[in-house]
């Protein structure tokens, strides 16, 4: 399972969905990427840190990779997360792609999370693409039909697919209009559906409750405009409307947001 932090994680989702999963099962680190030949550490700084309020310590961004087993599933789960790479992409999806091989990895999934014209108030909606026509047939999946601009998630997904391996993607909602602040409701659909991926169930209590009081503080500070209020209505009602076709109206929005950042 892979995130990535930056142009692929509107509102932290699919970072904090992955980070919420591995404390879930304990998850344990057991090797890294070398950032040096893949980050900018222009746009991605270094963090200096106070070690006993006296010595200081530089904590580099990193790409860690933690294995977890997993309750009544037949294999453990291999988590991958770390900053969108700025440069040699190429060559890193060529060494995740070698370390899946060497795993005996039997699926990639990669999570995303994107700006979409969606109510906060409705519940996540959750795009679905896969390679493996099981996991199409079982998750009910439309082909994509998607073209444009990607990011790493899309290189990576094409890289493994291409050495071989079976992958999946899982996409989250965010909405347009709270673009800054982490989403714990579309982490926790994330959660969900990959937790249906995995076939497995996890405690997701304490990310219910971060995504409720996200949902009702959201509703507040929309309620304090009156044009916002008005706009989240009419996003309601277009929900409501398209609940009997679910997850087509949110193809077409990844397909604009993802021209829109392109252009």
């Amino acid at each position: 399972m892979c995130a990535f932090k930056g142009w692929n994680d509107a509102g932290e989702a699919a970072t904090s969905a992955v980070s919420f999963m591995g404390a879930a099962l304990d998850a344990t680190r057991f090797a890294t990427i070398d950032p040096e030949q893949f980050v900018d550490f222009q746009s991605t700084r270094p963090m200096v840190r106070l070690v006993d309020g006296v010595s200081r310590t530089i904590e580099w961004p990193e790409f860690e990779i933690h294995a977890a087993r997993v309750p009544r599933a037949p294999r453990d789960l291999v988590v991958l997360t770390g900053p969108e790479p700025s440069y040699r992409w190429r060559e890193f999806c060529g060494q995740v792609v070698e370390l899946a091989e060497a795993l005996g990895v039997q699926l990639v999934v990669t999570l995303g999370a994107l700006l979409a014209d969606v109510p906060h108030s409705r519940p996540v909606s959750v795009t679905a693409f896969a390679s493996d026509e099981s996991l199409v047939e079982r998750l009910k999946l439309d082909p994509p039909t998607y073209e444009g601009p990607t990011g790493i998630v899309g290189v990576l997904t094409t890289a493994l697919r291409d050495a071989g391996l079976a992958t999946g993607s899982l996409w989250a909602a965010v909405p347009t209009y709270v673009p800054a602040a982490p989403s714990p409701k579309a982490a926790l659909a994330l959660v969900e559906q990959t937790a249906r991926v995995l076939g497995t169930w996890l405690p997701t209590t304490d990310l219910e409750i971060a995504a409720a009081s996200y949902e009702r503080q959201v509703s507040e500070l929309v309620a304090e405009d009156d044009e916002t209020a008005d706009y989240v209505r009419t996003l309601e009602d277009n929900h409501d409307r398209d609940i009997d076709q679910p997850g087509r109206s949110l193809v077409e929005e990844v397909e604009r947001f993802l021209r829109d950042r392109g252009e």
